[in-house]
């Protein structure tokens, strides 16, 4: 479908109640576009140095996920016609109807985006849409800033700064890292806690992988692995 060049698209926050966001239960649509946002990637390395040592080698550890930052503006002081209604309302899709209420918008964006799912467990999974912005995530942290209140001391409008994390499937994450690459081996030393299994997860995106691994590396007894031993993680077709 062709976008229509002359219409406005506002942002928007889908929530859902699964991790391959296939099943929506609401949509937040933002009153305001944010007049800005930040991404941020950010690379971990290991931070050890010897003794009497004037610099390091920059070991890599591992890739952060991405963050996304944006301000999100909430009002009803009727500066704006939003939706037809005369004043400025954030439009809520699916079961998690608006109100004019500024305190209430805040606490339904909190259900869509914040507070835990009876149903899953866990705050919904969440996808932003915005022009060229595609963004799976969850929110990490929102703070609210009441702004403007009415004689009666309601809030009229709110500031939510937020941050939001970007969240991957395993499946989507291996095909993307290309980690079982035919001309790629991994190797890891194990830890505390480490299992053949986990291992197999968090490379291959199958823990059931974990007989190959136990397979190229000779061993009999993978339920007990060696703290210090170096796994070898070799491609796998």
């Amino acid at each position: 479908m062709v976008k229509n060049p002359f219409k406005l698209e506002k942002l928007k926050i889908n929530a859902y109640q699964d991790e391959g966001r296939s099943l929506l239960k609401g949509t937040f649509t933002a009153m305001f576009n944010p007049e800005s946002y930040s991404l941020k990637y950010e690379n971990v390395y290991q931070s050890y140095q010897g003794i009497n040592t004037s610099g390091r080698k920059a070991q890599y550890s591992l890739s952060k996920p991405q963050s996304l930052s944006l301000k999100l503006i909430l009002d009803d002081t009727g500066v704006a016609d939003y939706g037809g209604s005369g004043f400025a309302t954030a439009a809520l899709i699916g079961k998690l109807t608006g109100t004019k209420d500024v305190y209430k918008q805040v606490q339904t964006f909190l259900e869509l985006t914040s507070y835990m799912d009876g149903k899953i467990h866990e705050p919904k999974f969440l996808k932003i849409e915005w022009g060229d912005l595609i963004f799976d995530c969850r929110l990490e942290s929102v703070e609210i800033n009441y702004t403007l209140f009415n004689r009666s001391g309601q809030p009229i409008r709110a500031e939510l700064d937020t941050l939001f994390i970007g969240d991957i499937q395993d499946s989507k994450r291996v095909k993307k890292e290309k980690k079982n690459s035919p001309d790629l081996s991994h190797y890891k030393t194990v830890k505390s806690g480490d299992k053949l299994p986990l291992m197999a997860q968090e490379i291959y995106g199958d823990p059931s992988y974990y007989i190959q691994l136990a397979r190229a590396n000779n061993l009999n007894n993978f339920r007990k692995l060696k703290i210090g031993t170096t796994i070898k993680l070799p491609p796998i077709e």
